[in-house]
């Protein structure tokens, strides 16, 4: 996939990893070992593969770029949600370790840290939780919502501008930084 992108458009400037999955909503002591390693094998290993893939093509660029999509749950932990936090604390060192490794051949890497995105995925998550807690969908969201300043849930439309903005000349000299756009969130609940 890579190779193909980079060839027909002539090279790659920008790779922004946003593939991942949310997994299972269990405790750890209920966890199937099989999903767990399902979340890690997309969310890490995916993210892992293709930008190995990338960074050949990366460094041949004058303006090379890595976005990371983390998340909030990469700042706090997650009840009930453990591979998913594990995987989006991951890709914060990945983040780190890649601005390290890539800085020299001018390729900038950062990572975005969404708080609760709204739309469907995000819905799915609130009735995951309330099937665990036995509250409501609805008691779900206000609980989400209680933890940050800014009370609504992020527009998708945010975390794409600030991707536009990491990728341009404007963010040159930013690199190895975790982004949070989440409303002011202090913790993940």
């Amino acid at each position: 996939m890579v190779k193909e992108a980079a060839d027909s458009m002539g090279g790659l400037d920008v790779l922004v990893n946003n593939a991942g999955i949310a997994g299972p909503t269990a405790s750890v002591a209920d966890m199937d070992p099989d999903a767990w390693e399902a979340v890690l094998r997309i969310n890490l290993t995916g993210t892992f593969a293709v930008t190995q893939a990338a960074i050949p093509h990366l460094k041949q660029s004058a303006a090379g770029s890595i976005v990371v999509m983390s998340s909030l749950a990469g700042r706090f932990g997650y009840p009930n949600r453990s591979p998913y936090a594990t995987t989006k604390w991951g890709l914060i060192g990945f983040t780190k370790t890649l601005s390290r490794e890539l800085g020299e051949f001018g390729i900038r890497v950062n990572a975005i840290l969404p708080g609760a995105v709204d739309g469907t995925r995000l819905r799915h998550v609130f009735e995951g939780r309330a099937s665990v807690s036995g509250r409501s969908i609805a008691e779900e969201e206000s609980a989400a919502l209680a933890n940050q300043s800014i009370k609504r849930f992020v527009d998708p439309a945010d975390i794409a501008a600030l991707v536009v903005f990491l990728a341009s000349g404007a963010a040159r000299s930013i690199s190895g930084q975790m982004i949070p756009v989440d409303g002011d969130s202090q913790s993940a609940s």
